[in-house]
């Protein structure tokens, strides 16, 4: 192909690439997101710390508080500062109890950074959360008060964390809610055919998988560790004095979690313990926020309104 005519075809090509590019810019302007739908509400007071390696922020509603305190235990690669987010359903929880005039419990959101899992102390270098956890709970009440319940509520990695707390230690707590909590049938020491057979079963993410895989096996060292706070180990030496439970997982779960809630609340109430079982039509942390913020607050002693209105 002579010089000139190879010159000819780039005059052409060169306004089609441009046109392109333009219309490429103009489309993706078009229909890009524009902002996100938000919850109305009046945020809590925030005031944040820390206790060693435990980040906290103590939340506080400004028309009061009905005396027991919630500890929040956040999902994977999220904060302690995120109780006010008008985004999340953390917002939705605060607006509801608001439009519903009861007075909600104040929240103590914690966090480890983030990605953590409360074991025992361990093998690995970096079991033993769960200990330094339950050992810093006083010193967390001294600044509000004792409380009159302890309740737990987690979602993802946090729904897991706070159930293996809820059941390790049942006396502590009043309350444990699992949002999407990571429960699984398997281990992180099953076979690669068991773990795949489960994939093919629940439709979980094999990249997501891979990555629970990963975080568990930082903290656990083998099968038996792992028996020490998988929930469906715990939940089998507990009895009707358990904590009540909150359980909900979207059915379409892209972690796999929905197989194993289902059955965590299966053997739960076979134990004889009060427990609610949500399942969803939805994805990962698919979540009834009425429901939720009804379970929080009911048998408070300073419930003013139900959340029927």
């Amino acid at each position: 192909m002579t010089m000139p005519r190879l010159g000819r075809r780039v005059r052409y090509l060169l306004p089609v690439v441009l046109l392109s590019l333009v219309l490429g810019f103009t489309w993706t302007e078009l229909t890009r997101s524009r902002g996100d739908q938000r919850s109305s509400f009046t945020p809590a007071s925030q005031r944040c710390d820390s206790e060693g390696p435990l980040r906290y922020c103590v939340n506080t509603a400004v028309g009061g508080t009905n005396g027991d305190i919630v500890y929040h235990l956040h999902g994977r690669n999220l904060d302690e500062a995120l109780w006010n987010d008008d985004t999340y359903f953390t917002g939705m929880l605060q607006a509801r109890w608001q439009t519903a005039g009861v007075l909600p419990p104040t929240v103590i959101t914690v966090s480890y950074g983030p990605t953590w899992l409360l074991t025992p102390k361990g093998k690995q270098a970096q079991s033993g959360l769960l200990e330094d956890f339950m050992s810093r709970l006083p010193a967390l009440e001294d600044q509000v008060g004792h409380p009159r319940r302890r309740i737990l509520l987690g979602e993802s990695m946090g729904g897991l964390n706070v159930l293996i707390a809820g059941l390790t230690h049942p006396t502590r707590f009043a309350k444990v809610a699992a949002l999407c909590p990571g429960v699984y049938t398997d281990t992180p020491f099953s076979s690669l055919g068991a773990i795949r057979a489960t994939m093919a079963r629940t439709g979980a993410s094999p990249k997501i998988v891979f990555g629970v895989w990963l975080l568990a096996r930082k903290y656990v060292a083998d099968e038996a560790e792992w028996r020490r706070v998988a929930p469906l180990d715990l939940v089998t030496r507990l009895g009707p004095d358990a904590p009540e439970l909150y359980l909900s997982c979207g059915l379409y779960d892209a972690y796999g979690n929905y197989e194993g809630t289902e059955r965590l609340a299966r053997l739960a109430r076979e134990r004889g313990i009060q427990t609610e079982w949500h399942p969803l039509y939805g994805g990962h942390c698919a979540s009834d926020v009425a429901s939720l913020a009804d379970f929080l607050v009911n048998g408070s002693a300073q419930l003013s309104q139900t959340s029927s209105r």
